[in-house]
């Protein structure tokens, strides 16, 4: 099917009161209440043009069959995805993906540092769409009071920067994260698993470590880059009574496309101020790469030393591993600075 993309205009009314209540009517329960709720859908683009925003339709056979919107919202360099439909016909076609890659595009183009959006907590389908492209959950469950009892999840992300996930962040990006996990292995990193490492295996591995993250036994951070997650990083804050001063450096993963950015050096000056923050000053960490313990050593950690035939690369070869400790002091990472759960 042959689909045109355009700027929408405040005549394309009726095709998006079509296509949104189309969309609405399939989930039970969910009453499209034109005029006592979305009165705006009447001249969208003015609408969107007060906010400082835009949003576009796409068409097919003279019929509009998908849109999406974007406008900027406080605080400054936040913007705002809205209005992301497409009729059932157009799904799994890519067309969902185009207009966000799109819509993101022009914020960014516009000054956007971070962006955002929210979902009916019933679109499903949606949410893992949003996960997919690096969106986490952010903040407590809105309330709308309106006819429709609605709920809604807040998504949102940077477009650089790190993140510190709290449980909901976590939980939304085990997808991302499992993909990185997955990628690294298959890149050959010594990881703790092995060439046959699934999808589903990484996907488990990473709900768990939300579990870790919800009951306060592990910090979990995020690298973002252009919009993408790419690079994670974890501290074990589970640690013996006689150990409060002390948490563990695990998994810091940078996705093979992500690399050569400075992600992994971000990870860990963040992760630092992470671990003063949580009242920890001794970090440890073990290694079996070249490139990693070459960061470690210019990061000032220092070698212990070096356990041969420590455990098993993904191909089953044997690899050593090199031990680092690092006492913190707070002068001296005091001027960094960290997003706090992305709220």
């Amino acid at each position: 099917m042959t689909t045109t993309i355009r700027e929408g205009r405040d005549s394309d009314a009726e095709g998006i009161i079509a296509l949104i209540s189309g969309c609405w009517a399939e989930y039970p329960g969910i009453v499209f209440d034109l005029d006592g709720e979305v009165p705006e859908l009447r001249a969208l683009a003015s609408h969107f043009a007060a906010l400082g925003g835009t949003y576009w339709v796409v068409e097919a056979a003279g019929r509009i069959v998908g849109m999406i919107g974007v406008a900027p919202q406080p605080p400054a360099g936040t913007w705002e995805i809205a209005r992301l439909y497409t009729t059932a016909a157009m799904r799994g076609t890519g067309l969902a993906q185009r207009l966000l890659d799109m819509a993101e595009a022009h914020a960014r183009a516009h000054g956007a540092t971070r962006l955002c959006l929210h979902s009916d907590t019933r679109f499903d389908r949606a949410h893992r769409f949003y996960e997919k492209n690096s969106y986490l959950r952010a903040g407590p469950v809105r309330v709308l009071h309106d006819l429709s009892n609605s709920l809604e999840f807040d998504y949102s992300k940077p477009v650089d920067g790190i993140v510190v996930m709290d449980a909901p962040a976590a939980a939304s990006a085990e997808r991302r994260l499992a993909e990185t996990l997955l990628a690294c292995v298959r890149d050959g990193a010594s990881v703790s698993f092995m060439a046959s490492l699934s999808l589903d295996e990484a996907r488990a591995f990473w709900r768990a470590k939300a579990k870790e993250v919800a009951v306060g036994a592990r910090i979990l951070l995020g690298a973002y880059a252009d919009g993408v997650l790419l690079g994670t990083v974890t501290l074990d804050c589970g640690m013996p009574p006689n150990q409060p001063h002390h948490t563990a450096v695990q998994k810091l993963l940078v996705h093979p496309e992500g690399r050569r950015r400075g992600l992994a050096r971000s990870l860990m000056r963040a992760a630092e101020q992470a671990a003063l923050n949580a009242g920890r000053t001794l970090l440890t960490l073990d290694t079996a790469g070249v490139a990693a313990e070459a960061l470690y050593r210019d990061l000032n950690y220092v070698c212990v030393g070096v356990i041969p035939r420590y455990a098993l690369n993904p191909d089953g070869s044997f690899c050593d591993t090199t031990m680092f400790y690092k006492h913190l002091k707070a002068d001296g990472l005091s001027a960094l600075t960290v997003t706090p759960d992305l709220t």
